[in-house]
């Protein structure tokens, strides 16, 4: 699953790019996004795409958990049928676009794991398939819609986030669950795609995302 992906871009080159718009009190800087941390997503609001930051992840309090533990953050949507997402995947209203420019996944033994990352070289900034809502707990929330890995990712993962082409942004905002569970069912092309494996370890975190 994905647990890991950046954004090398600023607000105003987001918005740009997904022909939404960016309000003034926007803030949200470019870098590394972890779980349970702030990032940029782009939404419908009366028929206008809009720019919004919003928590990764949606809150999920386990009967085990403490009760002065914080939720888990729900970052990745696997079984649309899963209690979680049932409720919303068939609503438009509640579909985003993760604006993204490359994602990582683990790769190596345990204790040692590296960060190999995926991008797309002919688009610096594309676009991964989500679902928000509003949460008690942590205001916006967002989370991505996962599938079958393809050839490129397989030797990493057997999964990967759902890819959108930039034609189908707004069938991904306006669609049936039907074609949501197309996309899902669907395998991004391996040859528009790029791996770079690296040295850095996977635990790296920065003071700002610490989890």
């Amino acid at each position: 699953m994905c647990n890991l992906y950046t954004v090398k871009a600023t607000g105003a080159e987001v918005a740009a790019a997904f022909g939404a718009r960016k309000p003034a009190n926007f803030n949200a800087a470019p870098g590394e996004v972890y779980p349970g941390a702030p990032a940029m997503v782009v939404r419908e609001e009366a028929g206008e795409r809009v720019l919004q930051q919003m928590t990764w992840g949606f809150p999920l309090r386990l009967k085990t958990m403490k009760p002065e533990s914080k939720p888990k953050p729900v970052n990745n949507i696997a079984d649309l049928d899963g209690y979680m997402w049932r409720f919303i995947a068939h609503k438009p209203e509640h579909r985003c676009i993760i604006p993204v420019s490359g994602f990582c996944e683990a790769e190596g033994e345990k204790g040692s794991k590296t960060r190999t990352w995926f991008n797309l070289p002919d688009r610096p900034l594309f676009a991964w398939a989500g679902m928000w809502k509003d949460s008690p707990e942590w205001g916006a929330v967002f989370s991505g819609l996962m599938t079958d890995c393809n050839d490129l990712v397989r030797p990493v993962h057997n999964r990967m986030p759902v890819l959108l082409h930039e034609h189908e942004l707004d069938e991904w905002l306006h669609g049936s669950l039907d074609d949501v569970r197309a996309f899902q069912g669907r395998c991004f092309p391996p040859e528009v795609m790029a791996m770079d494996r690296t040295a850095e370890p996977w635990f790296r975190r920065s003071a700002a995302n610490p989890n």
